[in-house]
């Protein structure tokens, strides 16, 4: 009788526990992402943030979408690609708006200070996907041009996986392929804080609920079963992850030293 109790009381704690797993891994991947894209919305400034961490992003979870096609993982893993491609678009679109309007901002204060006898304030040439061109990929001047990218790489990957979808090496590929490049999420940013030597304008609590929850994504994946390559993206995460974290204690402990802005000459028109 005590066993039949203790069991009427644990399995509905089991499947609630289940149930807020499963909340969980669906939302936890766009929380840290949330005080980033405020302090972008706050300071006007998207300098800090690597939009190239939404181009890894993207591609990582559209081919974790197409690789479900091929052999079926958990709903929350297929909802939650879903919903963080949502949110890399939204993250997009409000850097891409800032970074333009930041530009037009300094080139009109550039003229400004030159004294320029021109009335019309010139922009800078507008950078379109259907340029083609690789010096300013993934660097357009419209939140449509990303999303025609986008749109297109899903097209043709989708038409590749139509055709191979019976070849269990293909799809094999196509899930490792997906979680390699989540894997390498943190690279850009920590490719971005190296090459500058600083941190300012990364949110630390983003990299934190990073950390976290790649650590508690890890621990889903071992504990349901999950497909190997999904544990190896997530313990590879954690990895890349503290490094960050590192420069961020590390440049903290020993800011760079602001390097004087000089007012371009008059004659330099081209920025």
């Amino acid at each position: 009788m005590e066993a039949e109790g203790l069991d009427w009381l644990l399995v509905p704690l089991h499947q609630l526990v289940s149930w807020g797993a499963a909340a969980a891994m669906v939302f936890g991947g766009v929380v840290p992402y949330i005080p980033q894209y405020r302090d972008i919305r706050r300071t006007q400034n998207a300098d800090g943030f690597s939009t190239y961490v939404c181009l890894v992003l993207l591609v990582a979870n559209i081919l974790r979408i197409l690789f479900w096609f091929g052999r079926r993982f958990e709903s929350p893993l297929l909802w939650q690609s879903a919903i963080m491609i949502l949110t890399m678009l939204l993250m997009l679109k409000l850097c891409t708006e800032v970074r333009v309007a930041n530009e037009l901002n300094a080139r009109r204060r550039c003229f400004a200070a030159a004294d320029s006898k021109d009335e019309e304030v010139k922009v800078a040439p507008r950078r379109s996907f259907l340029d083609f061109d690789p010096h300013h990929f993934w660097q357009w001047s419209s939140f449509a041009d990303y999303v025609q990218c986008v749109v297109a790489f899903t097209g043709v990957a989708g038409y590749i996986t139509y055709l191979s979808i019976d070849s269990t090496l293909f799809v094999e590929t196509l899930g490792f392929l997906a979680v390699l490049t989540e894997a390498m999420l943190g690279v850009p940013q920590l490719y971005r804080n190296h090459r500058h030597q600083s941190t300012e304008g990364m949110s630390i609590k983003m990299v934190l609920m990073w950390t976290s929850g790649d650590a508690f994504k890890t621990a889903y994946f071992l504990l349901k079963g999950a497909p190997l390559q999904f544990s190896v993206c997530g313990l590879l995460q954690v990895l890349v992850d503290l490094p960050i974290l590192g420069q961020a204690y590390a440049f903290a402990r020993h800011p760079q030293k602001p390097v004087p802005h000089t007012v371009p000459p008059a004659s330099t028109k081209a920025l």
